[in-house]
């Protein structure tokens, strides 16, 4: 006979320090869990504070708010008949920790601190927390808030289980997945059989595979069932938490939330069967050899059944059936992820809009197009009802009570702002692409020469110092013409800001606008921006994307988002046309950069994600790029890479906050922590480089001369 247990895992769009609006998203989450007849809710890692508090998990307001939020819930009656696992910031004696706090029937069982901390990337958890010793339990002293309320005046504080009168429960927490030794194996081995995971996990292009093969593994091997809970959206910082709660039996998937969505709360459940575990597990002979030598978990009981009392109900249950994962493509992840990204900003900023200087090339069409999706995604949710999207639209339209958005453009008319900026230097065709790219989107577009206002800046520094500075096209010096060109690229700031703050009110309209940034991660990367032009933002939603995966999702939204004309801009030469055209010169920005998008990639890739130096990046380009290039050639670049790179490094202090999607960003605010002042001539790995370099096409030289 069967013991079905039906179970609920959610993602919430935690705000950090918004405990009034988590709380009401965590009830929520427990409400619907409940009506779904869920006895256990598992929700996200530090859910009641807010994942992304850095530095606000030293104060103590973090830990009295978060258990102020923890006493409401308790005090609820959605807390009651039902096991909750809620994320939020512990101190005990003193010391800080990350912990999951199990409540049953209104009552704390125990509080499980993390024992492996994220502490690479993005995440810098070391710095707040303490991480926990395995096995070890301690009892904590509850705040007198909450011994009011449960009547308790000590819990269990430690690495602990919990045992139902039907099955048994264990906790792991984000990072504990991905360690080698993670806690689901000694916990399987033990006889637990309900595992729950309680994530901040961002999204990154391409990274959701991972964490579902790890999920899968956990369980292939051990059996069980596993609930991965997770933070959505983003709770204010570059990170966008990407959701994707998810329910996992026997290596298997049973359940599956969406990954991009705009809805607050998402709950997923599974109605499984406990026999199914204890069948698996007893197929592996070896695997009761060794759950025999495991050390024990103390064991916290309580009495509570998730399977129903009488066996006659399990009738009316259907157990879930596995199914296939569902994955995005990585052009449909841009399109999404940073769309959902900038509606998390648009709202709770409570801006009026998002500004963005419209170039007629590629990365500022990209940033554009996913404003677009943005909207549209808009208008899916709103016609789903979610009263939420509705309301937060209602605001940014100017209030109508009655307003709900059904047209895309229309709403992109009321919220996005474009502008074309030209100069002399501008050619017809990038106008007349930004002109059609705003027609179709529905952006309030604006058209404009600044000449005017380059020339007064030319005529100011000519009066100043009696010299007038020329492009290189006209006999020019390179520092002159680099001069030339940031000058125009700087103006355009200003006005961008000028716009962004004016063109809502030349409108009769209320508030300003977020300015959207448009440089993507290989320029940024190998320095080829202006320090504070118009790549200098509020935020910026390509700024961690890939020139490569960028025209991708532009030919991915060609077609899916009926956008002909964005054929026009996949084929146009990538130019920041800020030199004047001539009969024989069109700029080119590969031409200035002096490598390819595809090899800055490569570069990035080798720099940050397979930390990589000079002289080990020559080695591993030799090998991929030795059929075609000469040694000596592949150490050019490298050197070539490394040099740009370093003397443009300064300019990552100030780079625009971007949506984190790639792994190589050099975005120097939180990501990438490496020097900003180098020495740029590399001299002790340049001529490691070198030597090497020489010595490979001796080596080359003599074995083609050996070969008859």
């Amino acid at each position: 006979m069967g013991h079905l247990i039906t179970v609920a895992t959610c993602s919430l769009n935690q705000w950090a320090l918004d405990f009034e609006g988590n709380l009401e998203r965590i009830l929520e989450s427990i409400r619907i869990a409940k009506a779904k007849g869920a006895k256990l809710r598992v929700g996200p890692e530090l859910e009641v504070s807010g994942y992304g508090c850095y530095d606000h998990f030293l104060e103590g307001d973090t830990y009295l708010h978060s258990w102020e939020v923890l006493a409401a819930i308790l005090k609820s009656d959605v807390a009651q008949d039902m096991i909750l696992d809620i994320g939020m910031p512990v101190m005990h004696k003193t010391v800080k920790y990350n912990c999951r706090v199990i409540l049953c029937d209104g009552k704390i069982v125990c509080i499980r601190p993390k024992i492996f901390l994220a502490n690479d990337g993005n995440y810098r958890e070391l710095r707040f927390f303490t991480p926990w010793v395995p096995k070890k339990i301690e009892n904590y002293y509850l705040p007198r808030m909450i011994q009011e309320i449960t009547k308790q005046f000590t819990v269990p504080f430690g690495d602990t289980v919990v045992s139902t009168l039907d099955t048994c429960i264990g906790c792991e927490t984000c990072e504990e997945l991905f360690t080698p030794q993670s806690p689901h194996i000694s916990m399987g081995l033990d006889g637990v059989e309900i595992f729950t995971n309680s994530s901040g996990s961002h999204h990154e292009l391409r990274k959701l595979d991972t964490r579902i093969d790890l999920i899968k593994a956990a369980t292939a091997k051990v059996g069980g069932i596993y609930l991965y809970a997770n933070q959505q959206g983003c709770d204010g910082d570059r990170l966008y938490y990407d959701g994707c709660a998810m329910i996992v039996m026997n290596g298997r998937v049973m359940a599956q939330g969406s990954q991009f969505s705009l809805n607050d709360v998402e709950v997923v459940t599974a109605t499984l069967d406990l026999e199914d575990v204890r069948s698996f597990r007893a197929r592996v002979a070896s695997r009761g050899i060794q759950a025999v030598h495991t050390e024990a978990y103390v064991r916290q009981d309580v009495q509570f059944s998730l399977s129903h009392p009488h066996m006659d109900s399990d009738r009316y249950l259907i157990p879930n059936k596995p199914r296939e994962p569902f994955y995005h493509l990585p052009e449909e992840e841009i399109a999404l992820g940073p769309a959902c990204w900038l509606w998390d900003y648009l709202r709770r900023s409570k801006t009026a809009g998002y500004f963005l200087p419209l170039s007629g090339g590629i990365d500022s069409c990209a940033t554009a197009v996913i404003v677009a999706s943005m909207c549209r995604q808009v208008v899916k949710a709103a016609g789903e009802g979610n009263e939420q999207v509705i309301a937060d639209a209602r605001r940014l339209v100017g209030g109508k009570e009655d307003y709900i958005p059904t047209d895309p453009q229309e709403f992109a008319n009321h919220i996005f702002y474009t502008c074309y900026m030209g100069t002399s230097n501008s050619s017809n065709e990038t106008r007349k692409r930004a002109k059609d790219l705003a027609e179709t989107i529905g952006s309030y577009h604006t058209d404009l020469n600044m000449d005017t206002i380059v020339s007064a800046i030319h005529s100011l520094f000519s009066l100043v110092t009696g010299k007038t500075p020329k492009y290189r096209v006209h006999g020019g010096s390179n520092t002159e013409n680099l001069a030339l060109q940031n000058i125009q690229a700087r103006l355009r700031m200003l006005l961008a800001y000028l716009f962004a703050q004016l063109m809502p009110w030349a409108r009769s309209k209320e508030g300003g606008l977020l300015v959207l940034g448009s440089a993507n991660v290989d320029e940024s990367l190998r320095g080829y921006l202006t320090k504070y032009d118009c790549s200098s933002a509020d935020i910026n939603p390509i700024g961690a994307i890939s020139k490569t995966d960028l025209k991708r999702f532009i030919a991915y939204a060609r077609d899916n988002f009926d956008m002909p004309v964005l054929d026009e801009f996949l084929e146009a030469t990538p130019t920041a046309e800020l030199e004047p055209i001539t009969e024989t010169y069109v700029q080119s920005d590969e031409a200035d950069m002096g490598m390819t998008y595809d090899e800055l990639s490569q570069y990035g890739r080798l720099r940050k994600v397979e930390r990589c130096g000079p002289f080990s990046m020559f080695y591993k380009l030799f090998h991929e790029w030795g059929g075609y290039l000469r040694p000596t050639e592949v150490a050019a670049k490298v050197k070539r890479f490394f040099f740009y790179y370093s003397i443009n490094r300064h300019k990552m202090t100030t780079i625009t906050p971007s949506y984190h999607a790639e792994g190589y960003s050099p975005d120097d605010n939180r990501f990438d922590l490496r020097p900003f002042l180098y020495n740029a001539s590399w001299k002790w790995q340049f001529n490691k480089i070198d030597k090497a370099a020489e010595r490979l096409e001796q080596e080359g030289s003599a074995a083609e001369n050996s070969n008859p």
